[in-house]
């Protein structure tokens, strides 16, 4: 008589699997699963809701969008962070978010959430240390927009960007597209072009597709 073929492996435990605080874990698993294709526009700035995505697995951008169509980027997020806890109050939501590419998230509801910091309430500390980071984060882009000119700005987010080599070089590998460097610095992509172009030529940069090599230290003006 055949033996029966053996169960099939069980399909992996994305929650599991994602780089999650066990609390956030804990949380993530009140939530609904939603697997969302790229250029997804999840929360939408100035509509209200009270929903916290959760990322287990892709990449999201916070931004907003001006009148003449220009964006600024406030933060990409990836695997284990989340986002919406603005909204959570009951007020508007304070910025667009979309996916760049496929995602996986757990998406949790106020009152999911009102649940697990009844039953867990050292959360509470995590939420609030996240909320204060992204409020620092916040203030520190208003200060370089306030106080850099454009070349100083795209100098910070390089020297942040790129590792440093063994050789001396710094690199930063995958890098952001000039487009997303023009809406993180809050300025054209063109702009952005002509500085990287003009930091090549005198042999600062060395451009490669998503990828930037930092050879010498760059100048402190342009």
């Amino acid at each position: 008589m055949p033996r029966p073929d053996p169960d099939p492996d069980p399909a992996p435990d994305p929650i599991a699997l994602a780089p999650l605080s066990d609390s956030l874990r804990a949380l993530a698993r009140r939530g609904e699963l939603r697997r969302l294709r790229r250029g997804v526009l999840l929360i939408t700035e100035g509509d209200r809701g009270d929903t916290l995505y959760i990322v287990l697995t892709g990449r999201l951008r916070a931004y907003s969008a001006g009148a003449d169509g220009r964006e600024i980027t406030y933060g990409v997020y990836g695997a284990g962070e989340y986002l919406g806890e603005m909204g959570l109050d009951g007020g508007l939501r304070s910025a667009n978010v979309e996916t760049l590419e496929p995602c996986l998230c757990a998406v949790v509801s106020r009152a999911s959430l009102a649940a697990h910091l009844e039953a867990e309430p050292q959360f509470a500390f995590e939420l609030l240390a996240k909320v204060i980071r992204r409020a620092r984060s916040a203030t520190l882009g208003l200060k370089q927009i306030a106080l850099n000119d454009v070349y100083g700005r795209l100098k910070l987010l390089l020297e942040a960007l790129a590792e440093p080599q063994a050789d001396g070089s710094r690199v930063a590998d995958p890098a952001p597209s000039h487009l997303e460097m023009s809406q993180t610095l809050g300025c054209s992509r063109e702009m952005v072009s002509r500085l990287v172009k003009d930091l090549a030529r005198g042999g600062y940069v060395e451009v490669g597709r998503r990828r930037f090599v930092l050879r010498r230290p760059l100048p402190a003006k342009w």
